[in-house]
């Protein structure tokens, strides 16, 4: 991929997951405005980060004027 590539990848995928958090705090306070999201408030926080720590390493690649190659695994384990 280029930089311009893996960063709409990259960035598309972390949007994604900021966003099923947002949904899952929504569906938590609805009806409850009291209701506990540390945990999603946490990981939008976490992810937020992720997505400035991404945008530098872009940039540097960029500045580099190197590609990068993009592998992903998806692991699904069936929980108790």
């Amino acid at each position: 991929f280029t930089p311009s590539e893996a960063s709409d990848v990259i960035m598309s995928l972390i949007d994604q997951k900021i966003n099923f958090h947002k949904l899952q705090r929504l569906a938590l306070c609805e009806g409850f405005y009291g209701a506990d999201t540390e945990y999603p408030d946490g990981r939008i926080g976490e992810l937020e980060e992720e997505k400035d720590i991404a945008r530098d390493f872009i940039s540097q690649v960029r500045y580099q004027g190197k590609k990068l190659k993009i592998n992903g695994i998806l692991e699904i384990t069936l929980m108790d």
